[in-house]
């Protein structure tokens, strides 16, 4: 069995949250490149990576974050 890489679990959870099983996430998409991506849905993605990358976000870093290819930046150095 293969291991999935940052990237594919965090579109799995892309697709989980906005249910879009054919959801495809880019480094430069932002909120609003994904259809029903609001405030509410916003708050669901960041628990549900939180939760599955066993991370935490600062409000600093919620809030400077401009797009997906940060998002994964991110998580990538909270879980290298």
């Amino acid at each position: 069995m293969t291991q999935m890489t940052r990237r594919e679990i965090l579109s799995d959870i892309f697709r989980t949250v906005f249910d879009d099983p054919e959801l495809e996430i880019g480094p430069e998409m932002t909120a609003d490149d994904v259809p029903g991506w609001d405030s509410l849905s916003h708050v669901n993605l960041i628990l549900a990576i939180e939760t599955r990358f066993k991370i935490r976000f600062s409000q600093k870093e919620l809030l400077t974050m401009k797009n997906i290819g940060a998002l994964l930046k991110l998580i990538e150095g909270k879980t290298a």
